[in-house]
């Protein structure tokens, strides 16, 4: 069952294998979207902002995930280690995500502790104090994290694939910014951003576990009451983010980059689909059977028959108005040229001719465990009324997933696989040296 999210949309989404979706927004505009998981004794709560590294103007590049580390530093009423303890003093769990299009602080409880975690995570997102120590030993925090991430060959082709298959779009960026942005990041501009996005309309809570939807709303609302947002103003909830498709120029060719490595990375790929795109379930089902697992057929031709490689597989990244894919593999140096060759073959040979019924067959057995086995813990289902909630504007329960995965067709593995080949290709190399 499919449900199109209006923006007052209440009650109950779907109620399907003794667990029921529910969807309520309080009178300030904050979302609250649950599913009730019977028998379980543990809740996963997330607070999600719509904001990403997309949304930052030109001097708060790294601001939203600046942020992210700040607002576990404290606030007016209860200090980092407070804030800390919380968790720990009951083996609970508490982090955060930045991505590209949306923030996500969250934390998993036992069913009892709830009412600890919803009045902890309020505090954080609304009141957060934005100290300008605690920002200065942060930034050094940040600048560690970068640079580890910096060493790490496997991060550093990513981030470069990205940069280069998005050419000068926002969706390009690192989020967690440069060493440059974090070091010049300002607190007026951090508190800019913070003041700009963590409103009441544009905050969802998402839950899933033991819980009771109606509970829930009144403890989130006692919470705000006592927070630093004004919550006595009526409104509805912010306008989801919305866009046309985008061509994002893709910078075509093969890039090279230069590192203190033994082994190369290699990433061959350009424009995917967006989050919404109808084509969806048959790339998900295309990846399966290209770079999926040790059956697919980057992992046959390069691994298994030629030994070029450890490690490969295939991926996307989707995204409101855009999205990207690529073919991933590590290898020596030497064999660099021949890992791309076999890329652009399986590429080309999936675009061009249909896959057979015993692959397709595979790919569905495959993603259909994968959905399943993972939508048994409430991380998993916390996040997905997240993506529904923020992203699509749609609920699609686990059956229609699942319907509409076995529904693709070689034809339509073909046809998808098509429009990927057939627009413009980069490739981005991580091999051993050094830059300059």
């Amino acid at each position: 069952m499919r449900v199109t999210i209006a923006p007052r949309t209440e009650g109950i989404l779907n109620s399907d294998a003794g667990s029921t979706v529910r969807r309520s927004v309080l009178p300030s505009g904050v979302r609250v979207l649950t599913e009730d998981m019977p028998g379980q004794r543990s809740v996963t709560i997330g607070f999600w902002i719509a904001v990403g590294s997309r949304d930052e103007a030109q001097h708060q590049h790294g601001s939203t995930h600046f942020l992210e580390h700040l607002l576990f530093k404290g606030t007016p009423s209860r200090s980092a280690l407070d804030i800390a303890a919380a968790f720990d003093a009951v083996g609970g769990e508490s982090n955060a995500m930045t991505g590209k299009e949306s923030t996500c602080y969250y934390a998993r409880v036992l069913d009892a502790d709830l009412p600890m975690a919803v009045e902890v995570l309020t505090d954080m997102v609304t009141s957060a104090s934005l100290d300008p120590q605690e920002m200065e030993t942060e930034r050094g925090v940040i600048l560690e994290e970068l640079a580890m991430a910096e060493d790490d060959p496997d991060d550093v082709v990513h981030e470069r694939f990205s940069a280069q298959v998005m050419d000068g779009h926002a969706l390009g960026r690192p989020i967690g910014g440069t060493p440059a942005d974090i070091r010049t990041a300002t607190r007026d501009d951090v508190h800019a951003h913070f003041t700009r996005w963590y409103r009441p309309d544009e905050l969802v809570i998402t839950a899933a576990g033991g819980l009771d939807h109606d509970q829930l709303c009144r403890m989130i609302d006692e919470a705000l009451d006592t927070s630093a947002w004004d919550t006595t103003i009526s409104q509805d909830p912010a306008p989801r983010r919305v866009g046309q498709e985008q061509v994002i120029p893709v910078r075509a060719g093969v890039e090279e980059h230069f590192k203190p490595v033994e082994q190369a990375q290699v990433i061959l790929g350009g424009r995917g689909l967006s989050a919404a795109d109808e084509d969806r379930f048959a790339l998900s089902v295309m990846h399966a059977i290209l770079g999926g697992g040790m059956s697919s057929r980057l992992f046959q031709e390069i691994r298994e028959r030629r030994g070029l490689a450890y490690s490969t597989y295939s991926f996307s990244a989707a995204y409101t108005d855009a999205g990207c894919y690529g073919l991933y593999a590590g290898c020596l140096p030497e064999k660099v040229d021949s890992v791309i060759a076999v890329m652009t073959a399986e590429l080309e040979r999936i675009a061009t001719a249909p896959v057979t019924e015993e692959e397709l067959s595979r790919a569905k057995g495959q993603l259909r465990g994968g959905t399943v086995l993972g939508m048994e813990e409430t991380s998993s289902r916390m996040s997905r009324l997240g993506r529904s909630e923020l992203v699509r504007g749609e609920f699609v329960d686990i059956s229609d997933t699942l319907a509409q995965l076995q529904a693709v067709t070689a034809e339509d593995v073909r046809s998808v696989a098509g429009r990927l080949a057939d627009s413009p290709r980069a490739t981005t190399v991580v091999r051993p040296g050094r830059d300059g």
